[in-house]
């Protein structure tokens, strides 16, 4: 029953929601399910224009393209998707919050500080 008021409330308040400036970002992403508490962990957020964004924690990575009233998410792992779907999401106090209904699943990514933008050759400056 929580998974579905947490849906609805994503449902209620994502068209409204302003997300961050595009560019890099410390952050810590928590996943969790009705029958367990979030498990917390750190991870890199990029937001690029255009609404592309991912989530990056060791050799995962959560690739993210948030629309106005959804957002659709490819799990992978180096190239091999693992899963994907799509859903609503908000934001709210620095934070993106989104749940996979058919798993269950909940996830927050919490922004940190930014970083500094990369040069064309991939290192930082």
């Amino acid at each position: 029953m929580r998974g579905l008021a947490f849906s609805l409330l994503l449902i209620a308040t994502s068209a409204g929601a302003a997300g961050p400036a595009p560019g890099r970002y410390e952050a810590t992403l928590c996943v969790g399910t009705s029958a367990a508490p979030p498990s917390c962990g750190a991870a890199q957020f990029e937001l690029r224009p255009g609404g592309r964004a991912q989530v990056r924690v060791a050799d995962i990575v959560y690739r993210l393209h948030l629309r106005p009233a959804q957002l659709d998410v490819a799990t992978m792992q180096g190239t091999m998707e693992i899963d994907e779907f799509s859903t609503t999401y908000e934001w709210q106090d620095g934070r993106l919050r989104f749940t996979d209904a058919d798993k269950n699943v909940r996830y927050e990514v919490k922004l940190g500080a930014k970083l500094p933008a990369t040069r064309k050759g991939g290192s930082a400056p």
